[in-house]
């Protein structure tokens, strides 16, 4: 199972994480690039310890995942509070579209 092989999310993910601080991220860089991590953090929960019990369960954590990305570039690179709502809203639809149908 790989995730990953989305380039603009990965790519995304690279801008937010190495840019400096700064406010003009947009929110839908943010959030592709949360999305991203999320899936990485979910790729190896499944690897280390398995499928989680339900798909309900799998889009909870990959939400919760993708909003503490957020949180920590909020934090750090000084974005607004709308934006941080957004962003986190369009990242847990960008994962839910990358993980598999129950």
């Amino acid at each position: 199972m790989n995730f990953l092989h989305h380039d603009k999310h990965a790519d995304a993910h690279d801008q937010v994480t190495n840019s400096p601080h700064k406010a003009a991220l947009s929110h839908e860089l943010l959030a592709s690039a949360a999305s991203y991590e999320a899936m990485k953090a979910y790729e190896k929960h499944v690897k280390d310890q398995g499928h989680p019990d339900s798909h309900a369960k799998a889009k909870e954590m990959i939400a919760t995942l993708s909003g503490g990305f957020i949180d920590r570039m909020v934090e750090t690179k000084g974005l607004d509070a709308i934006d941080k709502e957004k962003a986190k809203r369009q990242a847990s639809a960008h994962a839910d579209s990358q993980l598999p149908s129950e």
